[in-house]
């Protein structure tokens, strides 16, 4: 396992022969991984690298603390912020989350104790969320004046669908890890201590699939969000059709019909 920092919050690790598993680790324990802007920059400047990275085919975002995914934006640091330097702060917050968001390969987060506001928001941006029995997750935003912003508004019913989330952000109302995953808000629910575990065995799992198809199958995932079923299907065939004449496809079906496992070139 190789380590890299990303200022002095963010700590990326590879797992596994050839780096192809990417932990993403929010790493500022005495702030509970409230996001500042210096640790909003670290997080898209590790992002928008993974991303770049051709031997990374799934990435998983974990947190250092022992009792904390990430309790949102440090709203100490924004307490000090004149009405200028908030909206210039905005640029600088949106970076983080929409790194995770566009990461182009798959993305797992692994929650633990408090995923709360930007927190919650960060992990909403990964594809699958995997969360222990001590995970609270919640967008209390307007309890405190302001909405939602890292996305939250805009994932959450895509999740969920537009009543509940309704409820959820207008009642700002804190979930338990149970509630969580009976009404969709996180996806996989494992015993205490464990999130971490679980996340980087199934990104192993994913790790072991094409990294061609991976990247063109979360590309259609995304793009046909939203979209009526047929122009969803015509993002599905684009797709489709970028990987289908690869060097990838080429060796799956040949390991297929060897009977071997396959060695993706990538391409």
């Amino acid at each position: 396992m190789s380590e890299e920092r990303f200022g002095e919050f963010v700590l990326v690790r590879r797992h596994g022969d050839g780096g192809h598993v990417a932990e993403l680790a929010l790493d500022r324990p005495k702030a509970m991984n409230a996001v500042s802007s210096e640790m909003a920059r670290s997080i898209a400047g590790a992002c928008a690298a993974l991303g770049e990275d051709r031997d990374v085919r799934v990435v998983v975002l974990t947190s250092t603390h022992e009792r904390a995914f990430c309790v949102g934006a440090d709203l100490k640091e924004r307490n000090s912020f004149s009405d200028a330097e908030l909206v210039r702060q905005r640029l600088v917050a949106r970076g983080a989350y929409t790194g995770v968001l566009e990461i182009p390969v798959p993305t797992v987060a692994a929650v633990h104790g408090f995923a709360l506001g930007g927190g919650f928001e960060l992990a909403l941006a990964c594809d699958v969320i995997v969360a222990d029995r001590t995970a609270v997750v919640g967008l209390p935003e307007v309890s405190v004046g302001v909405i939602p912003g890292g996305g939250g508004t805009q994932l959450l019913p895509r999740r969920v669908g537009a009543a509940r989330a309704a409820e959820l952000i207008f009642t700002a109302r804190r979930v338990e890890a149970g509630e969580a995953r009976e009404l969709g808000l996180v996806d996989v629910l494992v015993e205490e201590g464990r999130d971490r575990e679980e996340a980087l065995a199934m990104a192993s799992r994913i790790g072991g699939n094409s990294p061609v198809g991976l990247r063109a199958a979360k590309r259609a995932l995304r793009l046909g969000q939203g979209l009526d079923l047929r122009a969803g299907l015509e993002v599905e065939d684009s797709a489709w059709r970028a990987v289908a004449f690869s060097g990838d496809r080429a060796e799956g079906v040949a390991a297929f019909n060897e009977k071997r496992k396959p060695v993706w070139p990538g391409e």
